[in-house]
């Protein structure tokens, strides 16, 4: 059928053939057109996605990071208001350890005496502290009771008795002395009463034994006349224990008389 048209049939199959292969190459590059399309906004989506993401990731670590710093900074003030809490309850507890004790120190040395129906109240202190009080009276003590003498042989005896306890052998020779010479014989004889007041006594306790020297008056009291001295002692304090004949606990040593010389004589 085609002999008689065999060249236009050619042709024309060449011509179908071209048409169809400019539309397979046209419907090729529309497709590889809508993949690459497709590519490029799937491509940017995912972009803007990662970007979201990126966004929101970066907000969450933000706010994570805010939430862990104000939990941080709490930690701290808690940790902060907790240690001045304790340091606070320390302080408070020593504080109320060292007012009880002080308050206990301060009760033992309290002591009462009852004395003619009544309560006393006194304070105990240490011994250092009333060295110059309690040196100084164990001084005055020991002249009144050696110089204090009335003509009476028992009275005499008690006194000087008690001085002697005071004072160690320097003192029982100097009464050994007066009573050698007769002194306390013509007291009693004489009707003679004799009284000393101790003015003042120095006292040195940068040292020890501890020095002293004790300015006293005497009087002596006879039926015609007064006679006041001035007496003049000095000599050295040891500690010894306490004891009844010895409150004070001291011993008086080296006791000499430096000066008993009449000062004033009145007619009675």
């Amino acid at each position: 059928m085609c002999n008689n048209y065999e060249p236009n049939c050619i042709t024309a199959m060449k011509l179908l053939l071209r048409r169809t292969l400019v539309r397979f190459v046209f419907y090729a590059a529309i497709m590889h057109v809508a993949a690459s399309y497709s590519a490029v906004k799937e491509c940017d989506a995912r972009n803007d996605a990662i970007k979201i993401i990126s966004r929101v990731h970066k907000k969450i670590n933000n706010k994570m990071f805010k939430q862990l710093k104000n939990i941080d900074s709490a930690f701290k003030y808690i940790r902060g208001f907790c240690m001045l809490l304790v340091t606070g309850s320390l302080l408070l507890c020593g504080f109320a350890v060292y007012k009880t004790m002080q308050v206990m120190t301060d009760a033992k040395q309290k002591i009462y005496i009852l004395a003619n129906g009544k309560i006393l109240e006194t304070f105990a202190a240490d011994r250092k502290d009333n060295i110059p009080v309690e040196a100084r009276d164990h001084v005055k003590m020991f002249h009144q009771y050696f110089f204090t003498l009335d003509p009476d042989d028992k009275v005499i005896q008690t006194n000087l008795t008690k001085a002697l306890y005071l004072a160690d052998i320097s003192a029982k020779r100097e009464y050994d002395n007066l009573k050698e010479n007769g002194y306390f014989s013509n007291i009693i004889s004489g009707n003679i009463s004799q009284q000393i007041n101790v003015d003042s006594i120095h006292l040195d306790i940068n040292q020890y034994p501890f020095y002293f020297r004790c300015y006293a008056t005497e009087k002596i009291i006879r039926a015609t006349s007064i006679v006041t001295r001035d007496l003049i002692t000095e000599g050295n304090l040891r500690n010894v224990s306490r004891s009844d004949n010895n409150p004070h606990g001291f011993l008086i040593e080296r006791w000499t008389t430096i000066e008993n010389k009449d000062i004033k004589i009145e007619n009675r």
